[in-house]
Protein backbone atom coordinates (compact mmCIF):
# COMPACT_ATOMS: atom_id res chain seq x y z
CA UNK A 1 0.00 0.00 0.00
CA UNK A 2 1.48 3.16 -0.93
CA UNK A 3 1.84 6.38 1.37
CA UNK A 4 -1.09 7.92 -0.57
CA UNK A 5 -3.49 5.05 -0.16
CA UNK A 6 -2.71 4.66 3.68
CA UNK A 7 -3.56 8.36 4.14
CA UNK A 8 -6.57 8.57 1.82
CA UNK A 9 -9.89 7.24 0.70
CA UNK A 10 -11.20 7.39 -2.90
CA UNK A 11 -14.73 7.57 -2.26
CA UNK A 12 -17.69 8.47 -5.08
CA UNK A 13 -20.50 11.13 -4.97
CA UNK A 14 -23.36 9.81 -4.40
CA UNK A 15 -25.61 12.66 -4.40
CA UNK A 16 -25.37 16.32 -5.85
CA UNK A 17 -27.86 19.22 -5.64
CA UNK A 18 -27.24 22.33 -7.11
CA UNK A 19 -28.24 25.32 -4.76
CA UNK A 20 -27.36 28.43 -7.26
CA UNK A 21 -24.46 28.85 -10.19
CA UNK A 22 -22.01 28.70 -7.38
CA UNK A 23 -22.93 26.96 -4.83
CA UNK A 24 -23.94 23.06 -4.12
CA UNK A 25 -23.76 20.29 -1.71
CA UNK A 26 -22.84 16.78 -2.49
CA UNK A 27 -22.50 13.46 -0.23
CA UNK A 28 -20.00 10.61 -0.21
CA UNK A 29 -19.91 7.48 1.36
CA UNK A 30 -16.04 6.32 2.43
CA UNK A 31 -14.81 3.17 1.48
CA UNK A 32 -13.79 2.82 4.97
CA UNK A 33 -14.34 3.67 8.71
CA UNK A 34 -14.36 7.51 9.38
CA UNK A 35 -15.20 9.15 12.29
CA UNK A 36 -15.56 12.67 13.79
CA UNK A 37 -17.37 14.80 16.34
CA UNK A 38 -19.80 17.42 14.88
CA UNK A 39 -18.25 21.04 13.76
CA UNK A 40 -15.03 19.00 12.84
CA UNK A 41 -13.53 19.23 9.21
CA UNK A 42 -12.24 15.96 6.25
CA UNK A 43 -9.76 17.03 4.03
CA UNK A 44 -10.86 16.94 0.76
CA UNK A 45 -8.57 16.64 -2.57
CA UNK A 46 -8.60 16.01 -6.12
CA UNK A 47 -5.64 14.86 -8.79
CA UNK A 48 -4.77 16.53 -11.68
CA UNK A 49 -1.75 15.73 -14.12
CA UNK A 50 0.80 18.28 -12.06
CA UNK A 51 -0.47 17.68 -8.21
CA UNK A 52 -2.87 16.65 -6.07
CA UNK A 53 -4.61 19.51 -4.48
CA UNK A 54 -6.35 19.56 -1.29
CA UNK A 55 -8.45 21.70 1.32
CA UNK A 56 -10.42 21.58 4.53
CA UNK A 57 -14.02 21.12 4.62
CA UNK A 58 -16.80 21.28 7.33
CA UNK A 59 -18.98 18.27 7.77
CA UNK A 60 -22.63 19.13 7.41
CA UNK A 61 -23.87 15.53 8.54
CA UNK A 62 -24.28 13.99 11.78
CA UNK A 63 -21.52 11.29 12.84
CA UNK A 64 -25.04 8.72 12.54
CA UNK A 65 -25.58 9.54 8.67
CA UNK A 66 -24.40 7.01 6.40
CA UNK A 67 -22.70 9.33 4.23
CA UNK A 68 -20.55 12.51 4.62
CA UNK A 69 -22.03 15.66 3.52
CA UNK A 70 -20.55 18.92 2.29
CA UNK A 71 -22.11 22.61 1.38
CA UNK A 72 -19.33 24.39 -1.48
CA UNK A 73 -19.04 27.49 -2.51
CA UNK A 74 -17.34 27.79 -6.28
CA UNK A 75 -14.31 30.28 -5.84
CA UNK A 76 -13.51 30.94 -9.49
CA UNK A 77 -9.77 31.53 -8.80
CA UNK A 78 -9.18 29.06 -6.10
CA UNK A 79 -7.21 26.01 -6.47
CA UNK A 80 -9.79 23.44 -5.51
CA UNK A 81 -13.63 24.36 -5.79
CA UNK A 82 -13.38 24.27 -9.80
CA UNK A 83 -12.25 20.92 -9.47
CA UNK A 84 -14.65 19.77 -6.83
CA UNK A 85 -17.86 21.94 -9.13
CA UNK A 86 -16.84 20.04 -12.17
CA UNK A 87 -17.33 16.34 -10.27
CA UNK A 88 -20.82 14.66 -11.07
CA UNK A 89 -22.49 11.39 -9.17
CA UNK A 90 -20.16 8.19 -10.06
CA UNK A 91 -17.09 10.40 -9.68
CA UNK A 92 -14.19 9.99 -7.44
CA UNK A 93 -12.44 12.52 -5.31
CA UNK A 94 -9.87 12.24 -2.45
CA UNK A 95 -10.93 12.44 1.28
CA UNK A 96 -7.96 11.84 3.90
CA UNK A 97 -8.67 9.18 6.45
CA UNK A 98 -8.96 11.91 9.53
CA UNK A 99 -11.48 14.12 10.48
CA UNK A 100 -9.60 17.22 12.45
CA UNK A 101 -10.50 20.52 13.86
CA UNK A 102 -11.63 21.97 16.96
CA UNK A 103 -14.62 23.68 16.30
CA UNK A 104 -16.98 21.29 18.33
CA UNK A 105 -19.89 22.50 20.86
CA UNK A 106 -18.67 23.36 23.76
CA UNK A 107 -20.27 21.92 26.91
CA UNK A 108 -18.36 21.52 29.43
CA UNK A 109 -17.30 25.15 30.39
CA UNK A 110 -20.39 26.24 31.83
CA UNK A 111 -22.65 28.34 29.77
CA UNK A 112 -25.90 26.36 28.14
CA UNK A 113 -26.61 29.17 25.59
CA UNK A 114 -24.42 29.06 21.95
CA UNK A 115 -24.83 32.00 19.77
CA UNK A 116 -24.01 30.66 16.20
CA UNK A 117 -23.30 32.94 13.71
CA UNK A 118 -22.60 32.29 10.22
CA UNK A 119 -22.39 33.20 6.75
CA UNK A 120 -23.62 30.73 3.75
CA UNK A 121 -21.77 28.25 3.67
CA UNK A 122 -20.60 28.47 7.12
CA UNK A 123 -23.77 26.65 8.56
CA UNK A 124 -22.16 23.29 8.14
CA UNK A 125 -20.75 23.23 10.99
CA UNK A 126 -23.98 24.34 12.82
CA UNK A 127 -26.64 21.61 10.85
CA UNK A 128 -24.04 19.32 12.11
CA UNK A 129 -24.47 20.37 15.66
CA UNK A 130 -28.42 20.31 15.44
CA UNK A 131 -28.97 17.09 13.41
CA UNK A 132 -27.09 15.40 15.99
CA UNK A 133 -28.40 17.12 18.81
CA UNK A 134 -32.23 16.31 17.21
CA UNK A 135 -31.10 12.18 16.50
CA UNK A 136 -30.22 12.76 20.82
CA UNK A 137 -33.36 14.67 21.86
CA UNK A 138 -35.42 12.09 19.79
CA UNK A 139 -33.83 9.41 21.62
CA UNK A 140 -33.93 10.31 25.06
CA UNK A 141 -30.38 11.53 25.73
CA UNK A 142 -30.82 15.35 25.10
CA UNK A 143 -33.47 17.19 27.30
CA UNK A 144 -33.14 20.54 25.86
CA UNK A 145 -30.23 21.64 28.88
CA UNK A 146 -28.55 23.66 26.06
CA UNK A 147 -30.02 26.02 23.78
CA UNK A 148 -28.93 26.91 20.41
CA UNK A 149 -29.56 29.94 18.77
CA UNK A 150 -28.15 30.90 14.99
CA UNK A 151 -28.24 33.89 12.93
CA UNK A 152 -27.94 32.82 9.44
CA UNK A 153 -26.24 35.64 6.78
CA UNK A 154 -26.18 35.68 2.83
CA UNK A 155 -26.83 38.49 0.02
CA UNK A 156 -29.66 36.33 -1.29
CA UNK A 157 -32.28 33.88 0.11
CA UNK A 158 -31.61 30.79 -2.14
CA UNK A 159 -27.63 30.95 -0.63
CA UNK A 160 -29.83 29.52 2.84
CA UNK A 161 -28.77 25.86 1.92
CA UNK A 162 -30.49 24.59 4.84
CA UNK A 163 -33.74 26.80 5.12
CA UNK A 164 -36.16 24.38 5.06
CA UNK A 165 -34.30 21.66 7.58
CA UNK A 166 -33.27 24.65 10.24
CA UNK A 167 -36.88 25.87 9.92
CA UNK A 168 -38.47 22.61 10.57
CA UNK A 169 -36.40 22.16 13.57
CA UNK A 170 -37.62 25.51 14.90
CA UNK A 171 -40.97 24.20 14.99
CA UNK A 172 -40.46 20.87 15.89
CA UNK A 173 -38.31 21.51 19.43
CA UNK A 174 -37.94 24.31 21.82
CA UNK A 175 -34.47 24.87 22.24
CA UNK A 176 -33.35 25.82 18.80
CA UNK A 177 -34.06 29.71 17.66
CA UNK A 178 -33.05 30.33 14.01
CA UNK A 179 -32.90 33.75 12.27
CA UNK A 180 -31.66 34.29 8.71
CA UNK A 181 -30.96 37.62 7.14
CA UNK A 182 -29.79 39.03 3.29
CA UNK A 183 -28.10 41.83 2.96
CA UNK A 184 -28.75 42.27 -0.66
CA UNK A 185 -33.14 42.60 -0.64
CA UNK A 186 -33.18 44.58 -3.35
CA UNK A 187 -32.37 41.38 -5.66
CA UNK A 188 -34.34 39.24 -3.50
CA UNK A 189 -37.68 41.16 -3.86
CA UNK A 190 -40.12 38.26 -2.62
CA UNK A 191 -37.60 37.92 1.20
CA UNK A 192 -40.24 39.07 3.65
CA UNK A 193 -37.31 38.03 6.50
CA UNK A 194 -34.85 40.34 8.35
CA UNK A 195 -32.75 42.22 5.85
CA UNK A 196 -28.81 43.63 7.17
CA UNK A 197 -25.47 41.84 7.10
CA UNK A 198 -25.45 38.94 10.18
CA UNK A 199 -22.73 41.33 11.69
CA UNK A 200 -25.30 44.08 11.50
CA UNK A 201 -27.88 42.26 14.06
CA UNK A 202 -26.05 40.78 16.69
CA UNK A 203 -26.64 43.41 18.81
CA UNK A 204 -30.43 43.50 18.32
CA UNK A 205 -30.61 39.24 18.42
CA UNK A 206 -28.22 38.99 21.63
CA UNK A 207 -30.14 41.63 23.60
CA UNK A 208 -33.91 40.04 22.18
CA UNK A 209 -32.50 36.36 23.30
CA UNK A 210 -30.69 38.02 26.29
CA UNK A 211 -27.49 36.22 25.50
CA UNK A 212 -24.05 37.24 27.36
CA UNK A 213 -20.65 35.63 28.36
CA UNK A 214 -22.29 34.64 32.01
CA UNK A 215 -24.78 32.37 29.83
CA UNK A 216 -23.83 32.03 26.61
CA UNK A 217 -20.57 30.95 23.76
CA UNK A 218 -20.46 32.09 20.46
CA UNK A 219 -19.50 30.50 17.40
CA UNK A 220 -18.12 32.09 13.90
CA UNK A 221 -17.70 30.87 11.14
CA UNK A 222 -17.83 31.46 7.43
CA UNK A 223 -16.27 34.94 5.73
CA UNK A 224 -13.31 36.36 7.68
CA UNK A 225 -14.24 39.76 7.90
CA UNK A 226 -18.03 38.52 9.19
CA UNK A 227 -15.78 37.28 11.82
CA UNK A 228 -13.44 39.90 12.64
CA UNK A 229 -16.56 42.39 12.89
CA UNK A 230 -18.76 39.83 14.63
CA UNK A 231 -15.75 40.05 17.14
CA UNK A 232 -15.70 43.57 18.08
CA UNK A 233 -19.45 43.82 18.02
CA UNK A 234 -19.48 40.89 20.49
CA UNK A 235 -16.55 41.92 22.97
CA UNK A 236 -18.78 45.37 23.16
CA UNK A 237 -21.63 43.79 24.44
CA UNK A 238 -19.49 41.84 26.99
CA UNK A 239 -18.75 38.35 25.48
CA UNK A 240 -15.05 37.68 27.02
CA UNK A 241 -12.72 36.57 24.48
CA UNK A 242 -12.44 32.82 25.82
CA UNK A 243 -15.97 32.39 25.09
CA UNK A 244 -16.11 33.74 21.78
CA UNK A 245 -14.91 30.52 18.99
CA UNK A 246 -13.74 30.88 15.43
CA UNK A 247 -13.70 29.49 12.43
CA UNK A 248 -12.00 31.03 9.04
CA UNK A 249 -13.22 29.92 5.79
CA UNK A 250 -10.47 31.33 4.12
CA UNK A 251 -7.33 33.68 5.38
CA UNK A 252 -7.31 36.92 3.71
CA UNK A 253 -4.37 37.35 1.74
CA UNK A 254 -2.00 40.13 3.52
CA UNK A 255 -2.19 43.76 1.95
CA UNK A 256 1.52 44.54 0.82
CA UNK A 257 3.39 47.08 3.11
CA UNK A 258 2.86 50.72 2.16
CA UNK A 259 5.83 52.77 1.20
CA UNK A 260 6.85 55.82 2.50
Amino acid sequence: MSASEEKFYRPRITQRVDLSPTLWTFRIRPDGAFTFVPGQYATLGVETDKKRWERPYSIVSAPFENEIEFFLELVPEGDLTPLLYQLQLGDELLMRKVAKGRFTLDVESGPTHHLLICTVTGVAPFVSYLRTLRRQWDEGRFRGEHKLFLLNGASRSWEFGYHDELIRYVQEVPWFQYLPTISRPWEDPGWTGETGRVDDIIRKYVDRWNLRTNNAIAYLCGHPEMIEHSKGILKRVGFRQEFVREEFYWVPPKAPPQSS
